[in-house]
């Protein structure tokens, strides 16, 4: 499905109905990382997955791009649809730091937050280096030379000699971002904000889970959040890496059943 927000087009898909949960993907990724939170979940809420600016079947938009860019388009997707009740917001890795930008320019619009293979702290210096770096790779080489330095990271260890057939579907995944898109993000995750002063602010129920083989985020970062966030929940998803709801989505699935369940969700 199509829908014009913001002046693009933004692709998405939903499924279900109930409480809206909306699933933001990472980078370079797309929402199909999403489907077996869309298949799986559809039973319990209405599940919404959209494609970022510039990533997947949304329209490849030039930057700048910014975190709060990307709440805004959130924002948009939400009036664009006529959903007026309060909503919970899942985001993975770069989609957790754009949840914590709609935290603060659209608190009134949230009724849950899930923060998955994310962290508040903003890049230290040499990690902005680095995002430099794949900036200069990508004018240079293209999103193909960026899949293939992300790949190794994305998934738990044990997964690329076990499960070669899931380690191709993450490739194809991070082959399908524009250039924009990669530069945009990039540029994004650059200038972030330090969202560690927003965790105190959070004041809805809050579930953050975490892959324990994440080769990009330690766990550690997951659980400085959950101290910084009253009441928070913590789930460690065994067996995974970055992507725990690709990679043990039974798991995943069921955390978030149970958050939906403790808190009273329809």
């Amino acid at each position: 499905m199509q829908v014009t927000v913001n002046g693009f087009s933004m692709a998405y898909s939903d499924a279900g109905q109930g409480t809206p949960l909306l699933l933001i993907h990472g980078f370079p990724l797309n929402r199909q990382l999403w489907q077996p939170q869309l298949d799986g979940l559809s039973d319990v809420a209405r599940v919404i997955a959209p494609d970022l600016r510039g990533h997947g079947d949304s329209q490849a938009v030039p930057g700048p791009y910014s975190m709060d860019l990307f709440a805004d388009d959130l924002n948009a997707l939400l009036d664009a649809l006529g959903i007026q009740e309060k909503i919970v917001l899942c985001g993975l890795s770069m989609g957790g730091y754009v949840v914590f930008a709609f935290c603060r320019k659209y608190a009134h619009r949230l009724r849950g937050l899930i923060l998955t293979a994310t962290r508040a702290a903003a890049d230290a210096p040499a990690g902005r280096a680095g995002r430099d770096q794949m900036m200069a790779m990508a004018h240079e080489k293209g999103v193909a030379a960026i899949s293939d330095s992300m790949l190794p990271k994305l998934l738990a260890p044990q997964t690329y000699p076990a499960r070669p057939n899931q380690v191709e579907q993450v490739r194809s995944i991070t082959l399908d971002v524009s250039l924009e898109g990669v530069l945009g993000d990039l540029a994004a995750l650059k200038e972030r904000p330090d969202s560690t002063p927003t965790l105190a602010q959070i004041d809805v129920p809050a579930l953050l889970l975490h892959g324990a083989d994440d080769q990009i985020i330690p766990l550690k970062e997951a659980q400085a959040m959950q101290a910084g966030i009253r009441g928070a929940r913590l789930a460690v998803v065994d067996g995974a890496g970055h992507l725990p709801g690709l990679e043990n989505t039974g798991i995943f699935n069921e955390a978030i059943k149970a958050f939906e369940r403790f808190f009273g969700f329809p």
